[in-house]
């Protein structure tokens, strides 16, 4: 198949999944970010089990008291995980108060677990997360220009493979923009960890095509880069698919009965399973071929 001739159409169908979560990133203001972010504090509170308690109705109770802005997660079993502002041990209590006068007067407590995260640390995290991004990416980047050092122009597939993990990140943010704005999703320090889990795979499927280009690149030294490319993909097309299917099985079972604690990390692996497997292919090798041809289409 000529995947390297139908490039421009590749990037053509990136500019559209990319421009939909570009928009509601300026529109919105940034992520829906969560108090690992920004602050806050955040509670598990328990029921006892004969008592029945909807999320809704936390919420409404949560309004009339005063805080509307809190966001409840239902955990099952008759638990629930509360975020909001930041808390004074006063306030704490007018919460805890508040939803056992209305939901279990005979409870002496229902708060289970309890958590306070200052502006200061949720600022210290957002910095760390930044720096690890920058040191996985140069890392990534010197490991592959090392490693294809046999071939013309190794440094290229450095810079393509992080074009191509770049590209995938910014699908993946822009996603968590549109379901931040859409549905109210946050996203934490799990988002990080998701985002990094995902840079590393994205550049381990794009290393996959890569060494088959450099295999074929040495072997057909009389053909077309282009030619190459072609043969390469269409070589490693079918292992790149089945790898992709079989995770993303494994993540959909953990996403239907994994809780909903994991749901956040999961939203992100799958997002960038798929746009890894699209990019090593449509982006990463169409970059070495733009770069090679010195333009954008084959016209």
């Amino acid at each position: 198949m000529k995947f390297a001739e139908r490039r421009i159409y590749f990037f053509i169908i990136s500019f559209l999944v990319i421009a939909p979560g570009i928009f509601f990133l300026i529109s919105s203001g940034g992520l829906n970010t969560g108090i690992d972010f920004k602050g806050g504090s955040s509670m598990t509170i328990s029921f006892p089990e004969e008592i029945s308690v909807s999320q809704t109705q936390i919420r409404t109770s949560l309004i009339d008291i005063g805080y509307s802005d809190s966001t409840i997660q239902n955990l099952g079993n008759n638990s629930f995980f509360l975020r909001t502002t930041e808390l004074n041990d006063d306030e704490k209590s007018i919460i805890e108060n508040g939803l056992i006068t209305n939901f279990s007067p005979a409870s002496s407590s229902i708060i289970t677990s309890y958590d306070l995260v200052s502006p200061v640390v949720a600022n210290e995290t957002v910095i760390a997360a930044g720096w690890a991004v920058l040191a996985a990416v140069i890392g990534i980047f010197i490991y592959i220009w090392w490693a294809f050092r046999n071939i013309p122009n190794p440094f290229r597939y450095g810079i393509a493979a992080i074009i191509a993990l770049i590209h995938d990140a910014i699908i993946v943010i822009g996603s968590f923009a549109i379901l931040g704005e859409l549905l109210g999703i946050e996203i934490s320090t799990m988002f990080l960890v998701a985002l990094l889990t995902i840079i590393g795979y994205s550049v381990n499927d794009t290393i996959v095509v890569f060494d088959k280009i450099r295999e074929n690149v040495l072997i057909y030294t009389n053909r077309q880069f282009t030619e190459v490319v072609n043969l390469s993909i269409s070589e490693t097309l079918g292992r790149s698919l089945n790898t992709s299917f079989t995770l993303l099985l494994t993540l959909l079972a953990l996403f239907l009965f994994g809780g909903a604690t994991i749901r956040e990390f999961l939203y992100v692996l799958i997002i960038g399973v798929i746009a890894g497997t699209y990019s090593s292919i449509a982006i990463a090798s169409q970059i070495l071929v733009v770069w090679d041809q010195k333009k954008i289409g084959s016209f």
